[in-house]
């Protein structure tokens, strides 16, 4: 072999070398990038733990998706979830004059803005069968003390009318200037007309420790009434926690006289509005009882604003017929979904509003109850400090 043909073979044999180590180095980014692509997938379901996990805040925001550089594969169920969420859906229940609730209504019936922006209506819908997910709160304090067995047999009424065992929840939960579950969520009514019998004003304006200044102040809190914490407590370690798709709503029995809480009533608010949260109030209180008010003013503030509506009921009759007014409304609801046209994730407050265009119900001069704004989506979403809690 002369030296021309000895150098054409040792080029052959390096390019040859040079193809198969580059083939290799292809061969291995492939799988590589192949592993990455499944790696999401397999985080969708986390192993459960004994251990659970602190409970998210109102406003927390779920985790980014990877970007299309890490996972160039179709959108992921957390996507499509993310979609999901950006639609915003609010509750309507309309009334005539005679507090008749009306049923027949469409969607070209009603006009939709927020912040004044006309919105298209993407779904509208008359439910009556949507599971619910109650909290019955009823005020413990001494203001209480001669009603407190009016409000436990009414709820004890509406739990037996409303509760469908294996479709609704409700949990009972009492306060004075700390907040107490009765009993958590459960379908089973028995369970629940137990916890709604052992509700009691254990603190008077006699007991020894509310006279005595100097007693720790744990115990003096329960001579106190922390109205919007419990709130708050209720929606965030109870109803949060509940599915979506069920109505979730907090039946308030109070005089709505605040004595104690750490929070304000804006931020009880808020908290229900962000976690689609209906407040009813149930305004009652013992009418000798020297100290303090009945705050109608706050009742129906916190009320409205979530899209509920306060009761001021005068007898035992009364009390019943507003439960059953709840009762009613719960079950006669419009479910309206839309996708708001400011697509900003700032965080900020969006006034939602709804009128009559058809000619002939404006004439009737309906009432349309709905709640009436929400907080838009943000990546940034710190939270106020726990209030007071105790359990039994």
């Amino acid at each position: 072999m002369d030296f021309r043909t000895k150098t054409r073979t040792r080029r052959a044999g390096l390019l040859l070398s040079i193809v198969a180590a580059t083939l290799a180095s292809a061969f291995a980014a492939a799988r590589a990038q192949s592993g990455r692509q499944i790696q999401p997938t397999q985080q969708q379901t986390p192993t459960p733990t004994s251990t659970p996990s602190p409970s998210p805040t109102p406003t927390q925001e779920p985790p980014q998706p990877p970007t299309p550089a890490q996972t160039p594969t179709p959108a992921t169920d957390e996507q499509v979830e993310r979609i999901e969420s950006e639609v915003t859906n609010v509750l309507l229940s309309v009334t005539d004059e005679k507090r008749r609730f009306i049923t027949t209504l469409t969607a070209d019936d009603v006009r939709l803005s927020e912040d004044g922006v006309p919105q298209q209506i993407t779904y509208f819908q008359h439910e009556t069968d949507t599971p619910l997910s109650i909290v019955l709160l009823v005020d413990t304090s001494a203001s209480q003390e001669k009603v407190v067995l009016e409000e436990r047999d009414a709820a004890s009424a509406f739990v037996r009318s409303v509760l469908r065992p294996g479709k609704d929840s409700a949990a009972v939960v009492s306060f004075t200037g700390i907040t107490r579950v009765d009993q958590p969520p459960a379908g089973d009514a028995p369970l629940l007309l137990s916890a709604i019998d052992r509700i009691k004003v254990e603190y008077t304006e006699a007991s020894p420790v509310c006279q005595d200044d100097d007693a720790p102040l744990g115990e003096k809190l329960r001579c106190r009434t922390a109205v919007w914490d419990s709130v708050v407590l209720s929606v965030r370690e109870i109803l949060s926690k509940t599915p979506e798709t069920t109505r979730r709503a907090v039946i308030l029995v109070s005089d709505g006289d605040d004595t104690a809480s750490k929070l304000r009533i804006y931020q009880a608010v808020e908290y229900a509005v962000r976690n689609n949260t209906v407040v009813y109030s149930i305004g009652i209180r013992d009418r000798d009882f020297k100290y303090g008010e009945m705050r109608k003013d706050f009742l129906r503030i916190i009320s409205e604003s979530t899209g509920g509506r306060a009761f001021f009921p005068r007898t035992t009759q009364d009390i019943a017929a507003a439960y059953s007014q709840i009762e009613q409304e719960l079950r006669s609801q419009y479910l309206i979904s839309y996708t708001s046209t400011n697509r900003q994730r700032d965080g900020a407050y969006r006034k939602v509003q709804m009128e009559m265009t058809n000619p002939q119900l404006r004439k009737q001069k309906l009432r349309l109850l709905y709640r009436q704004g929400y907080y838009a989506r943000s990546t940034a979403a710190p939270d106020s400090a726990p209030p007071r809690e105790a359990r039994p």
